[in-house]
């Protein structure tokens, strides 16, 4: 039992010797905000147990490291004077509050071999983040506002509707940054518009239609993709997907037919077993000893199979509907296969192996017709459609 302790005492010691040795690495590599992360894990864990001294001491100095550096960066930046870094600085205030509020609640630490508490100089930056933020939420409104009045293309838009997103996630209802949004978005959308062509003989049912064409159960996580199965004539439409179907095979109902003979020994009765002088045998009780009687029984067993297949191809295309250009194309195939399997007996059934029997329960049913096959086909087709729609980028 000592031993075993012994091996675990030892055995937390390295690992907690491992982590103070990782927490120290990144320190010294300058990732001060990881070896700070890692060692307030540590420290909401037990902050008193004496193993967790070493990291008292490395969050205490990769805290006055990563602030100095902070600061001396923040410090550069507003003296270049340059709109394209008021989102880092505003960040970067950010982040340093932040850091401190995580800290706050671990304190006190203390540290026993120098008899004091932890230091860390924390700082109000509530005025810094504020005037941070204000000058950021300027500078979005106005880059915004001006990518809006203009733009050329639909890029310019949704890098406006980005700028005032991030806006109002810092700033909520900055001005009339709302109504921009709405305005940018709209003006972002790349419009779509539906087109289903059967080149075929076969009815392509409507049911399936209006499956294929319900893009919302498609999860679409491209948002400045709008798609129009009906087309309205208050949208201008940049582009044109069909649905093309090229080819639909429906082969004929065929009944497949299988016979197998089987013959197999069953009980049939009993028998007195008799000596050789044709005397019954009894047992010690003065029994009559029975014995089963054997007979061979037979049947003709005859397995019959429904048959009916469906192949749909087509293909996906995407036009460009200002150059009239083709863009992509993309083939879709789908097959759906009915099976049935029947079947009937004429002699001894008894000769039959259990899995033969469970069929002879099981009789002949309808074929599906031409359309219910396409429609079992287009299952397949829908999750195919689904991936193409959700692979394909107009941009």
């Amino acid at each position: 039992m000592k031993k075993v302790l012994l091996v675990l005492t030892v055995l937390v010691f390295l690992i907690a010797c491992g982590g103070v040795k990782k927490t120290q690495e990144a320190m010294n590599r300058g990732n001060y905000v990881q070896a700070m992360h890692r060692a307030m894990d540590e420290l909401a864990d037990n902050k008193s147990r004496n193993s967790r001294q070493p990291y008292i001491l490395l969050l205490e100095e990769s805290f006055e490291r990563h602030t100095e550096q902070m600061l001396s960066q923040i410090s550069f930046l507003e003296k270049e004077d340059n709109e394209a870094n008021f989102e880092t600085i505003f960040k970067s205030y950010s982040d340093l509050n932040n850091l401190q509020e995580n800290i706050r609640p671990l304190l006190p630490l203390y540290i026993k071999d120098e008899n004091r508490n932890a230091e860390f100089a924390f700082r109000d930056y509530t005025d810094e983040i504020l005037t941070s933020k204000g000058r950021l939420s300027d500078y979005l409104y106005t880059k915004a506002k001006s990518l809006i009045s203009e733009a050329n293309t639909k890029y310019d838009f949704r890098e406006a509707y980005n700028d005032l997103d991030y806006l109002n996630r810092i700033n909520p209802d900055y001005q009339d940054s709302r109504h921009l949004m709405d305005e940018a978005y709209k003006n972002g959308i790349d419009y779509v518009k539906v087109n289903v062509m059967n080149v075929t003989d076969q009815i392509v049912p409507q049911r399936l239609e209006m499956e294929l064409l319900n893009f919302n159960t498609y999860g679409l996580d491209d948002i400045w993709t709008k798609y129009h199965n009906n087309p309205m004539s208050s949208v201008s439409y940049d582009y044109e997907m069909q649905l093309a179907f090229k080819d639909i095979s429906i082969s004929p109902e065929q009944i497949r037919e299988r016979q197998i003979i089987k013959e197999k020994d069953i009980v049939d009765g009993y028998d007195y077993l008799t000596d050789d002088n044709g005397a019954i045998v009894k047992d010690s009780l003065g029994n009559k000893i029975k014995v089963d009687r054997y007979r061979t029984v037979r049947c003709e067993y005859y397995e019959f199979t429904q048959f009916k297949s469906a192949l749909v191809n087509g293909q996906v295309n995407y036009i460009d509907l200002e150059s009239q250009q083709q863009l992509n194309t993309y083939p879709i195939t789908s097959e759906f296969v009915f099976e049935h399997i029947f079947a009937d007996y004429n002699g001894d059934k008894r000769a039959l192996d259990s899995n033969l029997v469970s069929l002879l329960s099981v009789g002949e049913v309808p074929f599906p017709s031409n359309e219910e096959m396409v429609y079992e086909a287009g299952e397949d087709l829908k999750a195919r459609l689904k991936h193409i729609v959700n692979r394909h980028r107009f941009n």
